[in-house]
């Protein structure tokens, strides 16, 4: 079993950023992929970033050219870098991990006022 903890939420201005961390926990995870998440209430939950073990990594449209998603196999962690934040950025962050399994965290908050 797999447990998830994120860190790094928060209250940003448009234009700023945030740095979000998950800690993997219960198995080393450096086989899967890992991946950021958001859902803000009423919508979708809707992928954000993935990153394979190889470490390609894959974005939505909506976040290309201001997020970066890494990942620290040796720590077991996965981090999502975000640059130039705007309003729309505003929801819940989870961290996924796809690995004999589909698990996730327990999510954080990120807000962007404008």
């Amino acid at each position: 079993q797999v447990q998830l903890v994120e860190s790094g939420g928060g209250l940003v201005q448009a234009g700023g950023s945030l740095r979000l961390s998950c800690a993997a926990s219960g198995s080393r995870v450096s086989g899967g992929v890992m991946a950021w998440y958001r859902q803000v209430p009423g919508k979708q939950r809707e992928l954000v970033a993935d990153i394979s073990s190889g470490g390609t990594s894959n974005y939505a449209d909506s976040v290309k050219g201001r997020f970066t998603i890494s990942r620290d196999n040796a720590k077991n962690t996965v981090t999502l870098q975000m640059n130039s934040l705007k309003p729309e950025d505003t929801a819940v962050y989870y961290c996924n991990v796809r690995f004999f399994g589909n698990y996730w965290g327990q999510g954080t908050q990120v807000t962007v006022s404008s």
